[in-house]
């Protein structure tokens, strides 16, 4: 039986290039372009998850969320939104969502959580506040990391990258994909930037520390994990 997404966004474009893309994926996607339309829909509890803009007409993303949580319906909810400073994306994970997108957005990146959301056993509604590989731990709430206990200070970059790494932990990423998850270019600006961040960040995770997590995948980009 095909999962079924209720995809809440006014933006025709963006809506259209979602709707297109997960139909191609196999799933059935139903589309609102307003919060009052995507709240009617949404409570209806059909869905295996909503992906739901946070700034819509009628009623906001965060009011949509914040009636389908006081009604006890626990679909999982990914917002996409503009707003992707750290107050921003907590509000929205405390408020009751599943995972938070800034825009703009690589579908694969969408693609990749949404699967992860609906696999979830629990239905859905607890909200991630930590990322782990082995002894490295980030709490996304208070931004701080560490490894084997001991405090690691990185730049609001560097934290990105690594919160990146740690979302696709055990898998080759390609530098192509960290350009449009951690920088948000959907192009190739031809630099090293890539590559001189990683380099930075395994220095801080790393060094002193018996066993490397950051990996370079000759030919193909770089993987955190366990090396083979």
């Amino acid at each position: 039986m095909s999962q079924k997404i209720l995809v809440v966004e006014d933006d025709r474009t963006t809506a259209d290039f979602i709707v297109k893309s997960l139909t191609g994926e196999g799933f059935v996607v139903d589309h609102a372009a307003d919060g009052r339309d995507g709240l009617f829909h949404a409570t209806d509890g059909s869905y295996d998850a909503i992906i739901l803009d946070r700034m819509l007409p009628g009623i906001d993303g965060m009011a949509v969320l914040a009636a389908l949580r006081a009604a006890q319906i626990a679909t999982p909810v990914i917002i996409l939104s503009n707003l992707g400073a750290v107050d921003a994306r907590v509000e929205g994970l405390t408020s009751g969502a599943s995972d938070y997108l800034v825009k703009p957005f690589a579908f694969s990146e969408l693609l990749a959580r949404l699967k992860l959301l609906i696999a979830r056993p629990s239905g859905g509604t607890q909200v991630e506040t930590s990322l782990a590989c082995e002894d490295l731990e980030m709490n996304l709430l208070n931004r701080r990391v560490t490894r084997a206990g001991k405090r690691i200070e990185l730049q609001p970059r560097e934290f990105r990258l690594l919160e990146y790494l740690l979302r696709h932990k055990d898998q080759v990423v390609t530098r192509t994909m960290m350009l449009e998850g951690v920088w948000e270019y959907h192009f190739d600006p031809g630099t090293n930037v890539v590559d001189v961040h990683v380099s930075r960040l395994r220095r801080k995770v790393d060094d002193g520390f018996d066993r490397p997590l950051v990996h370079t995948i000759r030919g193909a980009g770089y993987m955190l994990g366990k090396a083979d």
